[in-house]
């Protein structure tokens, strides 16, 4: 029976439509030279290093390879060496995932459409600055002075309202203003 990790990781492949990525491979010609490893496989070895902590290739390929079984149910012939992964992570061009991404994001949240669409009858690109005071304990972060008892530091962040992503951040210590 496979671990709910896998069970849960299988879902969120799941979201993914296969024939709108198999399109934006196909725009930018991902798989021509991709040395046996597709990019499909390559997606789902990076969505499997960011769900389950992996902190080096060894433990992305090990993972995999555990899961064997469960592979042919996401798509994925064998699990990929460690070299692969590394050619795959240096050699393969960003702007299919980067394409997934919105795809994804235009899929699952409605409200950007609407944002666009605000955003296009301005005709200029909107930022949206805001600061926050993120609350430390004194005890552990000495240098992280607030108040008297409490410690804090400061997140200022610029945000693209047209894709919701941060484009800047900076921390500083709490009292500090603009």
């Amino acid at each position: 029976m496979p671990s709910p990790k896998i069970i849960l990781f299988s879902q969120v492949l799941q979201l993914v439509d296969r024939v709108s990525f198999q399109k934006i491979v196909n725009k930018y010609q991902s798989d021509k030279h991709s040395k046996g490893i597709n990019s499909w496989t390559h997606l789902v070895a990076m969505l499997f290093m960011q769900m389950s902590d992996c902190h080096s290739l060894r433990d992305i390929s090990m993972g995999l390879r555990s899961a064997t079984g469960n592979l042919q149910h996401m798509g994925v012939g064998k699990a990929p060496s460690k070299s692969s992964i590394s050619y795959i992570n240096k050699s393969r061009r960003y702007e299919v995932f980067r394409d997934l991404y919105f795809a994804l994001l235009e899929k699952y949240e409605p409200s950007l459409q609407r944002r666009r669409n605000y955003a296009r009858r301005l005709k200029r690109k909107l930022f949206v600055m805001d600061s926050s005071v993120i609350p430390l304990y004194l005890s552990l972060f000495d240098w992280a002075k607030y108040r008297t008892k409490k410690g804090a530091i400061k997140l200022y962040a610029v945000m693209d309202y047209d894709t919701g992503l941060p484009c800047y951040a900076s921390l500083s210590d709490g009292k500090s203003t603009i």
